[in-house]
């Protein structure tokens, strides 16, 4: 079970910047008590455990026939995938096959730098929208279409949708075409999504077992509903993370995890805490981070910047290689005092001092411990920080699954580019760039 060290932001251990234990306690069983009541279809992202494998599986293993495979899909649809690949796979593409490109992004360069890497003969393209309505997904895909129907494929051995059960674009198309789909549940949103088939495909067609995600997380879904506080890590977390910004007025979560391979899980989180809370004036800015690296780059501002920041450490038991640091140079100290470490024992101890400096400069920080880095532990953590991120939203009194704050950039684009039904936001577009611009 992944461990939660909350010790460092009560007020015996960092005075006036803490907060209370009994109040950490009193708000996280308040947590308990309004997740068990379920007021939320899209907490049924806690029921995915127990999901049926064996189509996915079967898909699964043939797109490890392959020499690529690419992946179209933005936010929740790239960012699970991609911390999948990178965290159980890392250099994939330089070891093993098929080789993995995800187009998450519509910059026409990167979109180039694929088309001229890639094979299409030897490409399964698994296209990820669950309306089937997402205009960067939409755009790549209707590229990579035509070009291979130019090319005289069939375009049933080179598509793999994975969307909604019943409707939108993508299922229309799939049952025209008999392209092979993979099915996200109606009452799981984007960001709650990398234990479905938006992310679980890519883990299967990587030759990682899907199961043993679903395992890790199963232990985290039987745990949400616990009242004993030492069984839930995650509601404590997710009351302390409320009470230092209502409380401390710590409006920015710093998200540090000590391992490369968890990069981009930092950047896969910050789009999950940003989208679910960031309502109604309410929430805090996640800031994605990492160990060591950022210690050279950011601990200053953390240490002797504005007091508005809370530090997330994820630290990794073991790292499960083990290099040793060579002793050389002995009569150069700088050099001789780190002979005979390890490099887990060095990433390790500097995490742990980064940890005391903040502590013992009253700066409030948490710290995550993961066993180690394989498909059970990701799974788990996933599962945690979606717990995590659905009981702070309804301790602050907002719904954590909806998005209206994006609605309207995506209006005003539909508009921009001509779609049906949006000809008052195309409007509103034209007059905006009529207006006199102070650009210098």
């Amino acid at each position: 079970m992944i461990m939660l060290d909350f010790s460092n932001i009560l007020t015996k251990e960092i005075g006036n910047n803490g907060v209370l234990i009994d109040e950490i306690e009193k708000n996280a069983q308040k947590a308990i008590k309004l997740i068990s009541e379920k007021p939320y279809k899209e907490l049924n992202f806690l029921e995915l455990p127990e999901q049926d494998l064996k189509e996915l599986k079967e898909i699964g293993k043939r797109a490890r026939d392959y020499e690529y495979f690419i992946i179209l899909g933005i936010g929740g649809s790239a960012l699970g995938p991609k911390v999948i690949l990178e965290a159980l796979s890392p250099l994939h593409n330089l070891r093993k096959k098929p080789k993995v490109f995800i187009y998450d992004n519509v910059d026409p360069t990167t979109f180039k730098h694929i088309i001229e890497t890639i094979d299409l003969k030897r490409t399964l393209i698994n296209v990820i929208s669950k309306s089937g309505s997402t205009t960067e997904t939409l755009a790549a895909f209707l590229i990579f279409w035509r070009m291979i129907r130019e090319r005289k494929l069939e375009v049933k051995e080179h598509f793999v949708f994975t969307t909604d059960p019943e409707k939108g674009n993508l299922r229309i198309l799939a049952e025209e075409y008999e392209i092979p789909t993979l099915v996200i549940p109606r009452d799981i949103g984007g960001r709650y999504s990398v234990l479905t088939p938006v992310g679980l495909f890519l883990a299967e067609a990587l030759g990682i077992k899907s199961e043993e995600l679903l395992e890790g997380a199963r232990e985290i879904s039987y745990r949400a509903f616990s009242e004993k506080l030492n069984q839930n890590p995650m509601a404590i977390l997710a009351s302390s993370l409320y009470l230092t910004d209502i409380q401390k007025n710590r409006k920015i979560v710093v998200f540090l995890p000590y391992s490369d391979r968890l990069k981009t899980f930092s950047e896969w989180f910050c789009q999950l805490w940003a989208e679910s809370l960031g309502k109604e004036g309410k929430g805090t800015t996640p800031y994605p981070s990492l160990g060591t690296t950022d210690q050279h780059s950011q601990l200053q501002l953390w240490m002797e910047g504005p007091e508005d920041k809370l530090v997330l450490f994820v630290s990794v038991d073991k790292h499960e290689f083990q290099e040793e640091i060579p002793e050389e140079f002995h009569d150069i100290e700088g050099l001789r005092f780190i002979g005979g470490h390890t490099l887990e024992e060095l990433i390790n101890t500097e995490q742990l001092a980064t940890e005391m400096a903040l502590t013992m400069s009253k700066k409030p920080n948490m710290k995550l411990v993961l066993p180690k880095i394989d498909a059970y532990y990701l799974g788990q953590s996933f599962q945690f920080l979606q717990v995590v991120t659905s009981m702070a939203g309804l301790l602050y009194g907002i719904n954590p699954f909806n998005q209206p704050g994006v609605e309207l950039g995506k209006r005003l684009t539909f508009g921009a580019l001509g779609k049906r039904g949006f000809e008052t936001e195309g409007e509103k577009v034209k007059n905006y760039l009529k207006k006199q611009r102070f650009i210098i």
